[in-house]
């Protein structure tokens, strides 16, 4: 359970409970479940209705319960690069999944969530996901106003190493679709969705090129599909031309984030470093 306190300001003076706690992010549904929660919403101690007013100096408390059966714990060797109340950042290892599939049971980065978590556990999940082979910060939200608050506005900075010399910097504005009837591939298509890379080249190797890449879209393969249709593929990328002699995967991983914290509002920059493998490659 997370408990958050508010202190009523002057300006909330006479604001119903129900718009104050809209107004800091709280949805619809999750107002519902407070109010069935019992002393989900208390005001000063005592039991408040959300149609109740608040007073300058007030102090607003809100519960919100864990729900849903988390899945089964996995114990293993995983960074955690940032933790408090509410939000969990990890450093997902490259060819582990996030969430388990029929292919992937008790072996995913949300088996190892439920194991570190333990008791906390419940309604966790990762407000994004990476693909299996891609490395890097994966955010996690402890309950369901930290996920509706964060979801769709985490900025991430993602580090690639691609074959040949790529400009200094460049941005890519090309629509993807499916490839075919495949579920997996994607192609650069006019019929497609609108995908939009931005990268900038941070090193140039012997025959390749480290890049860092910023998304504002976020389509399936999407910066693998647009490099390797520039004619710079993903070392390790087999899917889409890539030179998997020095990499068992792709060589992607997402070095930094960057959010507004759900609770307390402020600025959050969170780092780590690159895996072995692509280390190597550089």
């Amino acid at each position: 359970m997370r408990i958050i306190q508010f202190t009523a300001e002057e300006k909330d003076g006479g604001v119903k409970i129900r718009d104050y706690l809209k107004a800091f992010g709280v949805s619809s549904s999750l107002l519902t479940r407070l109010k069935q929660t019992e002393n989900g919403i208390t005001v000063n101690g005592d039991f408040a209705r959300t149609i109740d007013t608040l007073s300058a100096g007030d102090v607003l408390v809100i519960k919100i319960e864990s729900k849903g059966k988390p899945p089964s714990p996995l114990k293993a060797d995983i960074e955690v690069c940032y933790e408090d109340e509410d939000v969990l950042v990890l450093n997902k290892p490259p060819l582990m999944p996030v969430h388990e599939s029929r292919n992937h049971i008790g072996d995913t980065l949300s088996n190892f969530v439920s194991y570190h978590l333990g008791k906390q556990g419940g309604a966790f999940r990762a407000v994004y996901r990476l693909d299996r082979d891609t490395s890097g910060l994966v955010l996690v939200a402890k309950h369901e106003l930290a996920a509706s608050k964060l979801a769709g506005r985490i900025e991430k900075d993602y580090y690639a190493v691609v074959g040949g010399e790529t400009p200094d910097s460049d941005t890519v504005d090309l629509p993807i679709a499916r490839c075919g009837d495949s579920i997996i591939k994607r192609k650069v298509d006019e019929n497609g969705e609108r995908a939009v890379t931005h990268f900038e080249t941070v090193k140039h190797l012997d025959d390749s090129s480290l890049i860092r890449c910023k998304l504002e879209t976020g389509r399936t393969h999407q910066i693998r599909v647009h490099l390797s249709h520039l004619g710079y593929p993903l070392l390790g990328d087999s899917l889409y031309g890539g030179d998997c002699t020095k990499i068992d995967r792709q060589a992607l991983h997402c070095k930094d984030i960057y959010f507004v914290h759900p609770v307390t509002g402020g600025d959050m920059h969170i780092t780590c470093e690159f895996p072995e493998d692509i280390k190597r490659l550089m």
